[in-house]
């Protein structure tokens, strides 16, 4: 089963724009995914992940999410809806709405519960068939969890995964570079046809060099063109000029992530910068996530600027 998307290039996790009152700003919404198709190099747009506040949404909103950014898109650029649930019948629900919302495809995040609980390889493959029979027409992509965390898939669970004819890309953020170079090499000899993409935001340039074939991260809603260009030059070859987009990137990186992962009140930092480079108006987030205070607002107001990208 050919896929018809394609998934090399980059692909930014959108934000969800909320109004003061928490609810979700559907023009805002519209805005923002237009903006981020009018770059060229963004090959789709990613729904509910987590930049996107996921767990902040309902299964309903979720939905009408993706159907706001798909009814935007349509004609110009697929829409990725990211599955968040805990079990499978809850997953197939959520893959039949995330459909007939209009995605294109869906990223399989673990269930939660994995996490602390752990799984084995026949849950995951189980999961995977699950929502593939829930919309067969859709393109799966496999969301990679970090390394140090029970929910995390074996090289080799992830090469039996690659053989899926269903399975077409994976977004893989492991935050361990030896297992990271380990599992490209084993999804390349499994499949080579399938897409493997970096969602380290925090280290974009030294996950990019590992030959992989772009990024699917939610720092690509806040500065796509860098984040393009950064790509362009790894794939060009030129690190000299990957270095210098990077060292760019990073004080932005460091004000939104704060030396460490995403987290909850990273994707409300991104969301503050975002507001000072006039991509979003309203930076809200929903509770209980915090907005920034004062002293990061500042780190964040200096990092904009020094990248030329400051409105307010």
């Amino acid at each position: 089963m050919p896929s018809i998307q394609n998934y090399r290039g980059i692909i930014p996790a959108i934000s969800c724009p909320f109004t003061d009152d928490h609810r979700i700003d559907e023009p805002a919404l519209r805005r923002l995914a237009g903006w981020l198709a009018g770059h060229k190099g963004v090959v789709a747009v990613m729904t509910n992940g987590h930049t996107g506040e996921v767990f902040s949404l309902t299964p309903a909103e979720r939905a009408q999410v993706t159907h706001i950014v798909a009814d935007e898109l349509r004609g110009r650029l697929p829409v990725i809806s990211s599955i968040v649930c805990e079990g499978v019948i809850e997953a197939a629900e959520h893959a039949r709405a995330a459909r007939e919302a209009g995605a294109a495809a869906l990223d399989v995040m673990p269930p939660h519960h994995w996490l602390r609980f752990g799984f084995t390889s026949g849950h995951a493959l189980q999961y995977f068939e699950a929502i593939h029979t829930a919309a067969p027409d859709l393109d799966l992509v496999c969301h990679v969890y970090p390394a140090w965390t029970r929910a995390a898939y074996s090289s080799q669970l992830l090469a039996d995964l690659a053989r899926l004819p269903y399975v077409q890309a994976f977004k893989v953020g492991q935050r361990d570079m030896n297992k990271y170079a380990r599992d490209i090499q084993a999804l390349r000899e499994a499949d080579a046809s399938k897409a493997i993409l970096t969602c380290h935001d925090e280290y974009l340039l030294a996950s990019m060099v590992q030959g992989v074939d772009g990024a699917l991260v939610g720092f690509a809603t806040f500065i796509p063109q860098l984040i393009i260009d950064l790509w362009e030059a790894v794939k060009a070859g030129d690190l000299k000029r990957a270095q210098a987009i990077q060292a760019v990137i990073t004080p932005l990186k460091d004000a939104v992530y704060g030396g460490g992962e995403p987290t909850g009140e990273a994707h409300a930092r991104m969301k503050a910068g975002m507001h000072l480079a006039g991509v979003i108006d309203n930076p809200a987030v929903r509770p209980p996530t915090e907005a920034p205070g004062k002293a990061e607002l500042d780190a964040l107001r200096a990092a904009v600027a020094q990248a030329g990208l400051l409105k307010r």
